[in-house]
């Protein structure tokens, strides 16, 4: 159920027997030429919205902001600081938790590792007031990895690239440009080094290559991803 749909009545009464709530996360990033600033919130939204089909489980609007610090300086992308994520998310739990909600689902469709520190550390600074909440979070990246693996998609295929791409020709095909435009790229950033200038190293906002990308391929990572976070789900929720 897509909490902005019901009305207040209809959501009293399900809160009843339903208490959990998938919240899912993106960022407003620079995907290269050839995809949308929005790909992390689309990506993760369109699968919440199929899980939903055959979970009974509450979808809250999602949250179209992130932490990026790779890309900050690329045309678009628009970034919130880690602290910020972490009292907006603080404020939802809250908010859902005083609601009657106890489970919370947090996916991100942007797999940055300081974005996903920060929503790990909101969870546990959460579950040290509320005894009754429990969390599971993750990443598109962990929860795509052995399937990935399977489908012979390297590792260091990480954004906008064979994978994304293809659920994006998947889930959101409107929204994807010519791939003509797009082409395979491996940033190199120094190894230890923390630089201002991110876009010297990486001014493409591809992390693999798109060339590789199709639909047919963003069907099948689709369905698996569906079938994983079906089971994490249910096992989580009971």
């Amino acid at each position: 159920m897509q909490i902005e749909e019901l009305t207040s009545e209809e959501f009293k009464n399900l809160r009843e027997t339903i208490k959990s709530v998938i919240i899912p996360i993106g960022s407003i990033e620079a995907h290269g030429p050839h995809l949308p600033l929005g790909t992390d919130l689309f990506t993760i939204y369109e699968i919440s919205k199929r899980l939903i089909k055959d979970v009974k489980i509450f979808l809250s609007p999602p949250i179209y902001f992130g932490l990026c610090r790779s890309t900050k300086n690329l045309p678009g992308t628009i970034t919130l600081r880690g602290e910020s994520l972490k009292i907006l998310l603080l404020d939802l739990f809250e908010s859902f938790y005083f609601q009657g909600l106890r489970n919370f689902i947090v996916l991100s469709g942007h797999a940055g590792g300081t974005h996903n520190a920060y929503l790990i550390d909101a969870a546990e600074t959460f579950l040290e007031k509320y005894e009754e909440a429990r969390f599971l979070v993750a990443d598109i990246i962990k929860l795509l990895k052995d399937i990935l693996k399977e489908l012979g998609i390297p590792e260091e295929d990480s954004h906008a690239g064979e994978w994304e791409t293809s659920l994006m020709l998947y889930l959101k095909n409107e929204l994807v440009r010519d791939l003509s435009l797009a082409f395979e790229d491996y940033p190199q950033f120094p190894k230890f080094w923390v630089v201002r200038e991110k876009e010297k190293y990486w001014p493409s906002g591809i992390w693999g290559n798109p060339l590789k990308a199709s639909k047919e391929k963003g069907k099948l990572l689709s369905e698996r991803l569906l079938q994983k976070l079906k089971t994490l789900l249910l096992d989580f929720i009971g």
